[in-house]
């Protein structure tokens, strides 16, 4: 029997031909760069290489994955957050930190674990900025953290990039806690200095005996600044802050008994989630999610249909589209993800007019009012330039969208399918317009413009500033210029590189589309899904 609130006539009826030459040249692209992504991902799970995980194991303990493995429910889902955080740095890949959201005890967490192979956990300026993000996505999905630590604390020669805004770990724990928001620490090792206060500051602290060593001055320090004589269990160990400090509120034997207090600590938050759960059909889509390969562009420049792509991704492959011929270059309209009602936008062919503009800013403002959360998947060079666009009000209908995103209240999540170009990144919800969680295909592209427009541009630029002093033209070294700056662009704009700066929160397989978004939506539901009712000044 149908769902009552199912509309069998909105199922998406895909056109897509496998034996198409472009599917094939797409399909092979992609899977060459996830074998690219996957070599990657093996050297952000490897830590600090064999030797330091062997080290680390003959001194009894367990490695950052293999605790969070027991950590969280068997066979549970885990979205594991920047693993790419890092790439093309000084620093491992993955900056020495693994985030991630995973269920423990039946309750959808955020957990951060120090990887303790490399440089002993310590903190480089990529980990803080990983550490940040995993908090802040807590934080704005009311989602509980759980810090497994074992830390040597900052890395001193960055030291002066750390400092100051490593102040904010402590502030928005501190946050969380008075947001009703549960935080956690397990401490399995090194806490020393300012990583004393991730357990001082949270709300639960578990330490291990033995192994936990919490203080602000370690022996040597002690020694040098009062001539007193300690060692580390007497200034810092599980036994004394158990007994004596009132540090710790669980002292556990070894690191299994305290990620069994771990989980236990969660099983009694008496923890319920604030928004609604899935209320429609969570079937799967009517067409094989593996033809995403062969869908997602290896050329970005090629234009393909997004219906393809939610055919493949929403339950059912029911789209109920809204104002489907006017604002063509922009779908919109109505679907679920594993039962989620969501409202969705997406890039069809790539520049947004004033009519997908005033599109877009009507649909965002109903889906408010019906407390409804948006998907963007964005594939955009922007909003259109050019006299005639501009006399018709360009800037005041591009600035409509953007005003109705930044004040739009029901959770964003946006995923960048191929480009993400100009100001048409921040009208469809980009880093900086607060998206809940945001990711990008393997193959996905992220700048100003793209490389050959960026360095056009600045080809234009010189030969004017040419003429305009009365030199020469040089075409030869305009030419090395050009190549220069597209090399450039197309290194930056690189979803690599995109990623390793946390401008996303992970690149995904487009195949994991369906499940990532699952993931995200259900976390997002931890906190009140809520519509803004009123809006900003819109430009008429």
């Amino acid at each position: 029997m149908a769902h009552p609130r199912v509309d069998e006539g909105t199922v998406l009826r895909s056109t897509l031909d496998t034996a198409d030459e472009q599917y094939r040249t797409n399909r092979a692209a992609n899977l060459a760069l996830l074998e690219q992504l996957e070599e990657q991902l093996d050297l952000a799970r490897a830590g600090g290489g064999e030797r330091y995980q062997q080290r680390h194991r003959d001194r009894g303990r367990l490695l950052a994955r293999e605790r969070l493995e027991l950590l969280l429910d068997r066979d549970s889902a885990f979205l594991e957050l920047s693993p790419l955080a890092a790439w093309g740095t000084e620093f491992t890949v993955g900056a020495s930190l693994v985030t991630g959201i995973g269920v423990v005890s039946g309750v959808e967490c955020v957990v951060i674990a120090h990887e303790s192979t490399v440089r002993g956990g310590a903190m480089n300026p990529w980990s803080l900025k990983k550490s940040l993000r995993a908090l802040e996505i807590a934080r704005i999905n009311r989602l509980p953290v759980i810090n497994l630590v074992e830390s040597g604390g900052a890395d001193l020669p960055t030291q002066s990039e750390l400092f100051v805004p490593a102040g904010k770990i402590f502030h928005d724990l501190t946050e969380l806690s008075a947001m009703g928001v549960p935080t956690i620490a397990l401490v399995f090792g090194n806490s020393t200095a300012g990583g004393a206060y991730v357990p001082g500051m949270c709300d639960y602290a578990v330490l291990v005996d033995q192994q936990a060593k919490v203080f602000l001055g370690g022996p040597p320090l002690v020694k040098m600044a009062t001539g007193e004589d300690a060692d580390d269990e007497e200034l810092g160990g599980a036994r004394m802050h158990s007994r004596v400090s009132g540090l710790a509120d669980h002292f556990a034997v070894d690191e299994r008994d305290a990620i069994r207090l771990g989980r236990r600590i969660v099983s009694e938050l008496n923890w319920r989630k604030l928004g609604p759960g899935p209320s429609l059909p969570a079937d799967e889509p009517r067409y094989d999610p593996d033809e995403l390969l062969g869908i997602a562009p290896a050329d970005i420049r090629v234009p393909f249909d997004p219906r393809e792509v939610l055919a493949r991704v929403v339950d059912g492959s029911r789209f109920g589209e809204y104002k489907p011929e006017y604002g063509t270059s922009l779908v919109t309209g109505w679907a679920s993800v594993h039962g989620y009602p969501v409202g969705v936008l997406a890039n069809a062919r790539g520049v947004l007019f004033s009519e997908e503009a005033k599109k877009a800013a009507e649909f965002i403002q109903l889906a408010n009012q019906v407390d409804t959360p948006l998907v963007f998947l964005q594939n955009t060079t922007g909003y259109m330039v050019g006299k005639d666009y501009e006399q018709g009000g360009i800037i005041k209908d591009g600035s409509k969208m953007i005003n109705a995103v930044t004040n739009s209240t029901v959770p964003h999540i946006t995923i960048n399918t191929a480009s993400s170009f100009g100001a048409g990144n921040y009208g469809m919800s980009g880093r900086a317009y607060d998206p809940r969680l945001m990711f990008a295909w393997v193959g996905a592209k992220l700048a100003v413009m793209g490389a050959a427009q960026l360095a056009g541009v600045m080809s234009i630029v010189g030969k004017a500033a040419a003429a305009a002093s009365g030199r020469p033209f040089d075409q030869d070294a305009d030419d090395a210029r050009r190549r220069a700056i597209e090399a450039q662009i197309d290194a930056e704009s690189h979803s690599f590189f995109v990623t390793a700066r946390l401008y996303d929160d992970g690149l995904l397989d487009p195949r994991d589309t369906r499940t990532a978004l699952g993931i995200a939506l259900s976390a997002a539901h931890s906190g009140p899904i809520e519509g803004r009712r009123g809006f900003g000044v819109f430009r008429m």
